[in-house]
Parts: C-alpha cells; structure tokens; sequence
C-alpha cells in the first residue's frame, strides 16, 4: 500500500466545486472525462501488459471515464471489453458511451471476467451500501487484478461511512485529487497502491497526505538551545515520561530535562525533582513542555497542566492530560500540540461527528491547538482548517509506549520554534520513518535507540 506524498485530499463536494471552477475558466467538464478517461486507459494498458481488460462501468461519471478509457484502449489494440451497470443517467456519461465503438454486455452474475478489471462503477458519487446481489457479483471478479476509478466501488469518497468494498482494488487511480476514502479506515486498506492523475483541476491544499519524510538538518551555527530545549514532566509512572524524554533528544532537541524521575534513559538527560518543575517552567529557554505520558488522571496531573498552561509555554499534551487542560485551552495563548488514541478522543470529544477528518478538525477549532488524531490512519488537524493524512504508517507501531515516543517526538519538533502543525506533521513523519526502519519486533524502546 502506498499514497503519493504531500498530494491534495478534497471531499466529494470539493471536488466538484474544483469542477465548477474549472468551467468557469474555460475548460469544460467534457474535457476534464477525456483527461481522466485517458489517464486511466495509461493505466490499465500497463497493468494488463497485454492481457484482456473488462471495463465495469456505472451510470454516472465515473462510468462515463471508463466509456471513454475502453475507447481510447481499443484503438490501442487493447483486447477491451465493457459490461455495464445500467444505462447512462448523465449527458457525460451518455456521450461517453456513444463514442465506445464496441458492444455493451450487461453487467450480471453471469459476466465473464478477465485478467484486469477497470472498475468504473461509481467512484465518490455512492450515497448508500451497494446492494447485496451487486456486491456477490463483484466478488466473483477478485482473481483478477483490479483496478479502481478513483474510489473502489462501495466505498464512502468522504470517509465518513464505514462502507467496506466487496472488490478490494491492487491500484486506485485518484482523479485530481486524493480523497478521504483513500487514508482513511477501513477504505484505504482497499485501495491498494493510490496513484494520482492530473486531469487539470486546481485543488485546493489545506488538506493534504504527509509530506516525504526529510529530516532537518541543524544550522551551521547551531548549538544546543538553539535546537531547542524541552522539559518532560514524570507522573506516577516514570517509565512512559523516560520514553518521551528519550525521544525529544534523539528527534532533534539539544537539551532535554527529565522533571520528576529518578532514572536518565541517556546520561545526556537532566533529570530533577519535582520540586524544580515551576522553576523550570520559568526558564526562557525552554521551547517546549510535554506532559501527560504515565500520568493518570486526578488532582496532582490537573495542577501540573494548570502551572503549564499559565506559563504561556508552547506544550505536548498527552493521554490524561488533554482533558484536564481542555476547559481552558482554546481560552489559553499558547501553542499546543494534543496526542489522543481513538479512546482519548472518544472521551474527550464525545459529541463530535463526521469522518475521521470531520472530527479532528472539529477538536482543533474546539481547543485552538494541533490535534494529532492517532491510529493507523493518523490524522494531524489545525484550527485554521489545515489537514495532514498520514497513511499507510507502520503496523509495527501498534505497541505499548509508542505513544510516548510520539509525544516526545513532538516536543522536540515544537521546541525549535515555528508553526506546532509544521511541528506535529514533522514528528509523525520521524515516528513512522524509525517504525518502518526497524519492522518486525520492535517494541517503544528501539524508537530511542540509535
């Protein structure tokens, strides 16, 4: 599974305003089904290598870019045929169909299939579950290789349905613009390898896949505050706060402070009492705060975030510790960064709604800060509205204390200044990077280790 990086996310309705737009400019809809019919023709003639191609196409659009692919594949030489769903429902898609040259068949359980499928069948534009009796037809095509126009057919374009596809794709070919369907679960894990066609839209990038992964280099004249320092605060459980030290210093900080343990992960870490915390948050050199790892919620973490807040310091919020500072964060002037799994921000945001995206933009307006929505599929929101998706991330990831690591991480990104989205996009690039560089048996403490 792979997604192109750093590549444009538009909901369905975004789409189709870009759409519009691009009327408006003097390309017209018809032109823009000529570019994505012949982007997935080029597609498919790769992937069919020669071997028969079966064209599925629906009713709307998305069949009209598969009339037009199996045309543009016949005068090829392509040995192309084409079953349909039902009869065009669009003037696109029925001037689509009068150009494909060849004979229709109809798309039944009695279809034979071929080595390639091109599933043009709906794309983003399915509003509800598809039916049972299409769904079993569909099936008995998974032999082949498939591969998908825009959205495997059965899936929810905007993610908020949890809408599995009966015909998994090997390859989805994102047309202008990558969508929701694509990096978010359960769909992405259908799609396959996601490949991006330009068919001439202008799509707007407050949404986008992460960004490839390229650490930053310190500056020539570098030193160790200016890489930025950050203070780690232990709770009850030192082991998750030693973790999170650890990787604030090894994801780039110059200097990291260890507040409430007994025990330094590298000799390079200060650790202090507790009784130094408040000091500590008076030092002008630090950049950044984390707290929350190995701290359970109650009366003494509640304190802690209240002091960290009042200090106006740029903070890493994790586990217990979003919900205590949560009544006076969008109140607070302070850059923040939130850390939730699917169960803290259950709890902590209760009462939002939408797809994965949908609720983490949410959170963000709601609390002001960046929210990094864990999981798999980890979504990384910002108040002004900016999204990063940062899927496939690495499987071995899903392990105790990884989380910590992640949050450390962060601290370490948001300590050298600057934008905490910028910081937050760049720690989960790390933490992904070190969870595919080690693989199998990792456990949290290999993310540290060099």
């Amino acid at each position: 599974m792979s997604i192109p990086p750093d590549a444009p996310i538009l909901t369905g309705a975004a789409m189709r305003e870009a759409e519009a737009a691009c009327a408006i400019q003097g390309t017209s809809l018809s032109e823009l089904m000529d570019h994505a019919g012949a982007a997935v023709a080029d597609t498919a003639w790769r992937m069919a290598a020669g071997a028969p191609i079966l064209i599925l196409c629906g009713p709307g659009n998305n069949g009209g870019d598969g009339y037009v692919a199996a045309q543009m594949l016949a005068e090829r030489g392509a040995n192309a045929r084409v079953a349909a769903l039902a009869e065009p429902a669009t003037k696109l898609a029925t001037a689509a169909r009068a150009r494909w040259n060849g004979p229709v068949e109809t798309l039944d359980e009695q279809t034979k299939p071929a080595p390639l499928i091109v599933d043009a069948l709906f794309g983003v534009g399915l509003s509800r579950p598809l039916a049972d009796g299409l769904a079993a037809t569909l099936r008995r095509f998974a032999a082949s290789r498939i591969l998908a126009v825009d959205v495997p057919s059965g899936a929810d374009g905007d993610g908020a349905k949890d809408w599995v596809p009966p015909l998994p794709a090997d390859v989805t070919l994102a047309l202008g613009a990558l969508k929701p369907a694509h990096v978010l679960l359960p769909t992405a894990a259908a799609c396959g390898r996601v490949l991006l066609a330009p068919i001439g839209i202008s799509a707007n990038r407050a949404m986008r896949s992460l960004p490839a992964i390229r650490p930053a280099k310190p500056r020539p004249d570098a030193h160790k505050f200016s890489r930025g320092m950050v203070l780690v605060f232990a709770g009850p459980m030192p082991g998750a706060a030693e973790l999170t030290a650890a990787a604030a210093l090894r994801a780039g900080a110059g200097y990291v402070v260890l507040d409430g343990s007994e025990r330094a992960p590298f000799a390079a870490i200060i650790v202090e009492g507790e009784d130094k915390f408040g000091e500590r948050l008076d030092d002008p050199r630090v950049g950044a705060v984390v707290i929350g790892p190995g701290f359970p919620a109650g009366d003494e973490l509640l304190f802690d975030v209240e002091a960290v807040l009042d200090s106006g310091k740029p903070l890493v919020l994790d586990a217990a510790a979003i919900a205590a500072a949560l009544p006076r964060l969008s109140e607070t002037p302070c850059k923040a960064i939130l850390t939730p799994h699917e169960g803290e921000f259950a709890r902590t945001f209760p009462q939002l709604y939408g797809s994965k995206i949908d609720r983490a933009k949410a959170a963000a307006v709601r609390t002001q800060a960046v929210v990094v929505y864990k999981g798999a599929d980890t979504i990384i929101a910002a108040p002004d509205g900016r999204v990063a998706a940062a899927w496939p991330g690495s499987p071995w990831l899903a392990t105790a204390g990884t989380g910590d690591v992640l949050a450390g991480a962060c601290g370490a990104m948001l300590a050298r200044g600057g934008d905490p989205f910028d910081a937050a996009v760049a720690a989960v690039g790390w933490h992904i990077a070190r969870g595919q560089a080690i693989g199998p048996g990792l456990v949290a403490d290999d993310l540290v280790r060099a």
